[in-house]
């Protein structure tokens, strides 16, 4: 919206600047930053007024319960927050008319809106099975159909979607994929996005804190992608538009700033699936729509761990009879079972190891988003 008040630039000179991405992405970030610090406590209010709080696994995991039984009845669906905050800011800050920041707003509701019902299955049956993990899947596929659909359809994405690249490699190694590789490559970077910053979710802190380096390596991303100098000169595609998604890369880092505000150890609010998948869901549209979709491998390297971590572990179980390789998964609650347990043995303080855990994590995450920035420069 504000993007439009460059047209008065001959009645007031300084309006200009809101022609620059760059200024309107830091704007974005502080709208959606002080958003959520304003919301947020009302929110919280309104989630605990509705007894939307948090159950914790007991029989599935008792290791865990040990440490975490106490947070059961800490609000969750804060992700609506997140969700609300990149809404506003990205409307007010972004073109709201770019194609490219209207799918990936949609994508963000509706992963968002399919999470927010598995939050709500989870309250009402005060149990931690909401949405089943085959009604879950069809959801995110049925979205992914209607994604690729749009951007076959779409005259300034239909080339590109159709390509298939590969970090390091200037040129696409596939030019022209049909509908159904499209689809199945598609359907593998959103949803395993989706749902691996879903496992991510399980300390305080830790999968916002995840997110947001994320968004600071895809804000990057999508300015170069959108700027014909630079992607020319860093030999990346060109997508003309695609700059705007940085806006929306900011808002959704200062909605995680703000998020983690209330976030951090000792959490007032928990993300929920609401959170999580939406933020996946978003983040893996932004990598589709600049054509980095296996960058996310590098930049979101935390994220795959925690994903890989989950499947060795049930993987195992089945093929041994009974046997893990792990103490209990994702990875970070193996750590945060051995820490404790250990800490205990030893009589230390076992309320650091979760922030301990949360902010090694945090510092892995911004490593990877280091990493996948300098592969825009290795071609």
């Amino acid at each position: 919206m504000f993007y439009y008040l460059h047209l008065l630039t001959d009645w007031f000179s300084p309006l200009r600047v809101f022609r620059y991405i760059t200024v309107r992405a830091i704007a974005g970030a502080g709208t959606a930053f002080l958003f959520s610090l304003l919301v947020g406590p009302w929110l919280i209010r309104e989630l605990r007024r509705f007894k939307m709080g948090q159950q914790v696994r007991k029989d599935e995991a008792p290791p865990l319960y040990v440490f975490h039984g106490k947070k059961a009845g800490t609000p969750c669906m804060g992700g609506l927050l997140i969700i609300a905050s990149v809404l506003v800011s990205t409307l007010l800050w972004a073109v709201p008319t770019n194609e490219f920041v209207l799918l990936t707003l949609a994508t963000m509701c509706y992963m968002g809106l399919v999470g927010f019902r598995d939050d709500y299955l989870k309250v009402t049956r005060k149990s931690t099975r909401g949405l089943g993990v085959r009604a879950k899947l069809i959801y995110q596929l049925g979205w992914v159909a209607v994604v690729v659909t749009i951007l076959l359809w779409l005259p300034s994405t239909r080339e590109h979607v159709q390509q298939f690249l590969v970090p390091f490699v200037k040129d696409p190694v596939i030019r022209h994929m049909g509908f159904l590789a499209i689809f199945l490559f598609l359907a593998l970077v959103m949803v395993g996005s989706t749902n691996a910053v879903n496992l991510t979710d399980g300390l305080d802190g830790l999968a916002i804190g995840c997110s947001n380096s994320v968004a600071v390596s895809y804000l990057v991303m999508a300015y170069v992608a959108g700027h014909a100098r630079f992607a020319q000169y860093l030999q990346v595609p060109y997508i003309a538009g695609s700059g705007e998604l940085a806006v929306f890369c900011a808002c959704l880092l200062g909605a995680g700033l703000g998020f983690l505000w209330f976030n951090c150890h000792p959490a007032r609010v928990f993300m929920g699936d609401t959170g999580s998948l939406a933020l996946g869901g978003a983040i893996s549209m932004v990598a589709i729509l600049i054509k980095q979709e296996l960058a996310l491998v590098i930049v979101g390297g935390v994220f795959v761990i925690e994903a890989a971590s989950v499947l060795l572990q049930v993987s195992f179980f089945k093929l041994t009879g009974g046997r893990r390789i792990f103490k209990c998964a994702p990875l970070h609650h193996h750590f945060e079972v051995q820490e404790k347990e250990r800490a205990e043995q030893e009589h230390r303080d076992v309320e650091v190891i979760e922030t301990m855990i949360t902010t090694r994590f945090w510092i892995l995450s911004i490593i990877f988003a280091l990493i996948g920035i300098a592969t825009l420069k290795i071609r």
